[in-house]
């Protein structure tokens, strides 16, 4: 089964909140390797995983339709209720079970979810989805992050870091495909022609405020939240707070830059 974690309404709202579109490098990656495969322009692109539509309303510019799908009826809801162009639409299935005819998708991607999907019964119905010559692009960012602010970048990292490491205790099994830059993924990709980039970095304008959100949206941090509520709690405070000391300012809207590193898995069927 596809592991679900992120039922919640509450989580929903925190994830709709803070979690942040592709970067500019990453769009381009995808869209290079679309038209270098005349996948594009195409009819139909579908977003499995969507979560609640961040990576959806990019496709949305390039494509006649565009469907977001995802296992998680509270995010579906979020990301209905969320201002987007009129070609795109959403519904909650399984990534394994997608609702669309053989040989009738152009696109299928998946940014930041692959990871919690069947791999083997989500290959098959990705061979079955999409039309000869149709194409996966299945991404995610990586834990390779820093954050950048003047000259208290260094410093910035380590506060940043201190706190990931110690969410990261809470992680479920499936993060060990992040780990492994979507390698395993890759190879239960069923197409010959295929590849995986494992080094496009993206700078994502955030706030003090978006970082700690950012990380409260996390699997891991929902995990731990319920373990033990005051620490998680705690630990966000307390990070904040020195992250607002080490760059000396008071404002949790004050802008900083997270550098993100993605992975991208892309195929031609």
């Amino acid at each position: 089964m596809a592991t679900q974690m992120f039922e919640g309404r509450g989580h929903a709202a925190v994830y709709q909140k803070y979690r942040f579109a592709p970067g500019k490098e990453l769009q381009q990656t995808i869209l290079s390797y679309l038209r270098e495969k005349k996948a594009i322009p195409a009819e139909l692109a579908v977003d499995v995983g969507c979560g609640s539509g961040q990576g959806t309303h990019f496709l949305g510019e390039h494509f006649k339709k565009v469907v977001g799908t995802d296992i998680s009826e509270a995010q579906i809801q979020e990301a209905k209720a969320t201002p987007c162009m009129p070609n795109i639409s959403y519904l909650v299935c399984p990534a394994e079970e997608l609702p669309f005819q053989a040989g009738s998708v152009d696109v299928l991607t998946s940014f930041t979810a692959a990871h919690w999907f069947h791999l083997e019964r989500f290959g098959r119905e990705a061979q079955r989805v999409l039309r000869p010559g149709g194409c996966v692009a299945i991404s995610t960012y990586t834990l390779d992050m820093s954050l950048r602010h003047g000259e208290c970048s260094q410093q910035l990292t380590r506060v940043f870091r201190e706190c990931w490491d110690e969410i990261l205790k809470y992680s479920n099994d499936k993060v060990k495909y992040v780990l492994d830059d979507y390698k395993a993924i890759f190879e239960a990709l069923p197409f010959s022609d295929k590849k995986r980039i494992t080094d496009i970095y993206d700078p994502i304008p955030m706030t003090v405020e978006g970082v700690v959100g950012y990380m409260e949206s996390t699997s891991s941090y929902q995990t731990f939240k319920k373990n033990d509520p005051t620490a998680a709690t705690s630990l966000l405070q307390e990070t904040e707070k020195r992250m607002l000391e080490t760059m000396g300012v008071s404002s949790r809207e004050t802008p900083v830059e997270f550098l993100v590193r993605h992975v991208c898995v892309l195929g031609c069927k």
